[in-house]
């Protein structure tokens, strides 16, 4: 069915490029084998105008015109399809390269390096690369996730999706249905913000927590989905990023540093432990269990009592 519909794109396509004045529907039929195997007019019809929508989505400019008998007709002409020179200096194509590398540890590595082979075939100039050799910093972004695809095409595509998610406080996981609507990256872990249906609220979800394969539904959103800048918000907050409290702790002397660049305090016990202070939010005790048995949670009671639920669940599974 996909390379049916891609070829009759392909076909439609070509014809309104090739034409010199505009073709009706008629001629479009009679041109085109794939309408002309239409059951009836409704069906063409319907056929012909998700087509000529879909071709527009792509970014074909198709002008419709209208004659002095009153047909319509459609053409796209060629001069208003054609994209201009590539024109880029080195910085440019340094930075092109540069993102490029971000995706090379994920499946877009294979799209992000062919469009820079298409970009240097057309004149794009081979600058030295300055990120390359000398700098100490790797620009990558980790896919590990087999869930990360299938929930960027969702997110893309704006697709509902059902997937098994487990909590980390639960040793078992449970089935969620969500409108997802963008992923991020934060503190190397990969998050989808989307809307779970079954608890009619915005929700966070840690991408390796999922479990299982990610089934697209069918239908469209029934949420608004928000600008950018309140999804990266609500995925920080979520992620423990918006402290409201500050949280005492024990840390095993020579560990934890991503946990000491974080602290507002920190003092040494003198046993082998230091005591930190550490602004507090939604999350941090997900990211303390991480840290196994060199961090003790000290106070507040309720962020103790999380960690500790969390290192059950991780010791029943």
């Amino acid at each position: 069915m996909a390379i049916a519909k891609a070829e009759r794109l392909m076909n439609l396509a070509l014809c309104l490029l090739g034409t010199r004045r505009p073709l009706s529907k008629r001629e479009l039929r009679g041109s085109i084998e794939a309408y002309l195997e239409a059951g009836s007019d409704d069906s063409f019809n319907r056929m012909f105008e998700r087509d000529k929508d879909d071709l527009r989505e792509l970014g074909l400019v198709i002008e419709t015109v209208e004659n002095l008998d009153g047909d319509t007709g459609y053409l796209a002409r060629r001069d208003s399809n054609r994209l201009p020179p590539i024109t880029l200096d080195a910085e440019e194509a340094a930075a092109l390269g540069l993102a490029a590398k971000v995706w090379q540890q994920a499946r877009l590595a294979g799209a992000a390096s062919g469009a820079l082979q298409k970009l240097r075939a057309a004149g794009m100039p081979e600058a030295e690369d300055a990120y390359e050799v000398h700098s100490a910093l790797e620009p990558r972004i980790p896919v590990h996730e087999a869930a990360f695809e299938p929930l960027m095409l969702a997110c893309r595509d704006r697709r509902p999706v059902t997937f098994d998610y487990r909590k980390a406080n639960s040793a078992r996981a449970e089935q969620r249905q969500v409108e997802p609507w963008t992923l991020e990256c934060w503190r190397g872990h990969w998050y989808l913000a989307g809307w779970d249906r079954e608890r009619g609220a915005e929700r966070v979800f840690r991408l390796s927590r999922i479990t299982g394969k990610v089934r697209s539904r069918a239908g469209a959103f029934s949420a608004e989905v928000p600008d950018a800048v309140t999804v990266r918000e609500t995925v920080e907050s979520w992620a423990g990023e918006t402290a409201t409290r500050t949280a005492r702790i024990r840390l095993r002397a020579g560990a934890g540093y991503p946990l000491r660049s974080r602290a507002t305090a920190v003092r040494e016990r003198g046993d082998g432990w230091d005591e930190l202070e550490i602004p507090y939010g939604h999350g941090l005790d997900a990211w303390l269990v991480e840290f196994g048995p060199d961090v003790v949670v000290e106070e507040p009671a309720d962020l103790r009592a999380d960690v500790v639920d969390r290192l059950r669940a991780v010791a029943k599974d």
